[in-house]
């Protein structure tokens, strides 16, 4: 079932957004070869405490850290470590926050340093076919539209599409109905609605879109080894047309 938000629900969302983007600018104030994910880790965790917000990752379902850190040909959910990240190399952040009993949950990939020009294209793509995606949900859509949407941009350029992690709703939970896809058919799966609010979110590799999983049950790396991109927003589907919660 897809639940929709009434507007104190919506406003409540909008303030654990916050939370999730301000804690998006820390990391890139503190982002720089040298810095390990663990530290960055703390850093949120403690900037997260401090607005009244519960890390949402932390615990949920025994991860251990408060956000994912996932380097290079790491997908998602890679765990923060004390290995100091180094110049060329790139990290996917996700961040999840819960105020006043709502989510936030947004994920942005960083260069460190210089990197090289087809890797930062990879970036620009991922970041491009989030936003085109966000562009179609709109009421009176269908949820697929915005899978296509993303699809069609990564694919045009050359890029794959993860196929086994997906978008999700997102509200009092983190995961919520439904799964967003970012492939597929247009015209399919349940009309967008007011009140919708949804976390999009491209998982993008530079090879093949095969990946697996670790021993520890939560890396999720490109088959291939390959480096991979991951761009997310919440978002609410208005009368007004898209309002992305996890921007400032």
């Amino acid at each position: 079932m897809i639940i929709l938000k009434s507007d104190s629900e919506l406003a409540a969302m909008r303030r654990a957004g916050r939370v999730v983007a301000q804690a998006h600018q820390l990391v890139q104030e503190h982002l720089r070869p040298g810095i390990t994910t663990e530290m960055l880790d703390r850093l949120v965790e403690e900037f997260i405490l401090s607005q009244n917000a519960v890390p949402a990752f932390k615990g949920y379902n025994g991860y251990p850290a408060s956000i994912c850190a996932s380097v290079n040909e790491v997908v998602v959910h890679g765990i923060p470590n004390d290995l100091p990240l180094e110049e060329g190399w790139i990290l996917s952040v996700d961040i999840g926050a819960f105020v006043d009993g709502f989510c936030g949950d947004s994920a942005w990939t960083y260069p460190i340093g210089k990197i090289d020009p087809e890797v930062q294209r990879l970036l620009d793509v991922t970041e491009e076919s989030l936003f085109k995606g966000i562009e179609k949900a709109v009421i009176g859509n269908r949820l697929s539209d915005i899978s296509h949407q993303i699809q069609t941009v990564v694919e045009s350029n050359g890029f794959s599409v993860v196929r086994d992690f997906v978008g999700h709703g997102i509200g009092r939970r983190m995961h919520e109905s439904p799964q967003i896809p970012n492939f597929g058919s247009p015209g399919r799966g349940p009309r967008l609605k007011a009140g919708m609010t949804l976390a999009i979110e491209p998982m993008v590799n530079m090879g093949s879109y095969h990946v697996r999983i670790l021993p520890d049950n939560w890396t999720t790396v490109t088959v291939d080894g390959s480096w991979s991109a991951h761009f997310e927003h919440t978002i609410a589907v208005t009368a007004d047309g898209p309002e992305i919660l996890t921007e400032l």
